[in-house]
């Protein structure tokens, strides 16, 4: 039986070491970089429209929902153009970690499925990545604000 296992053994080493040989090399530092500029751009245009609202005399509660209301409209506009696909593929986390990259997991795979109708396609699919996570929230903001009411 150990004859046996041997020649395996050696065509899983020889697999493994021509696996890593032909796998594409991860660039890290240039992926970090990209992310950081990309979410920084989008946390500076998000500055910008804060300010912005502030200057037409909006309060900062009220600049800061509306500039949020604003940055999400942005990005499911430019992911129903295509162009939001191709910031987050750049620029990775930096695309998809800001309040943009929810949108865009909401709308890309409404956008993906609309070919099945409006009900079927964009209705049931709007919320296929984006509808856990606010399951999550919701339920945690629901236990928090038990919490808070029974031992504030």
């Amino acid at each position: 039986m150990l004859d046996n296992t041997v020649p395996v053994l050696q065509q899983k080493q020889q697999y493994a070491e021509m696996v890593k040989k032909n796998a594409p090399k991860v660039r890290v530092w240039r992926n970090v970089f990209w992310a950081f500029v990309v979410g920084g751009l989008i946390c500076l245009l998000g500055q910008f429209i804060l300010s912005f609202y502030q200057s037409l005399g909006l309060g900062v509660t009220e600049a800061g929902a509306a500039t949020s209301a604003t940055l999400v409209f942005l990005a499911a506009f430019l992911t129903g153009l295509g162009v939001y696909d191709e910031v987050s593929r750049f620029g990775g986390a930096g695309g998809i970690v800001p309040i943009t990259g929810f949108a865009n997991s909401m709308v890309a795979p409404a956008m993906e499925y609309r070919a099945e109708g409006m009900v079927f396609g964009v209705g049931a699919r709007l919320f296929a990545v984006a509808g856990p996570v606010l399951v999550w929230g919701i339920v945690t903001a629901w236990a928090a604000g038990i919490l808070y009411y029974f031992f504030r």
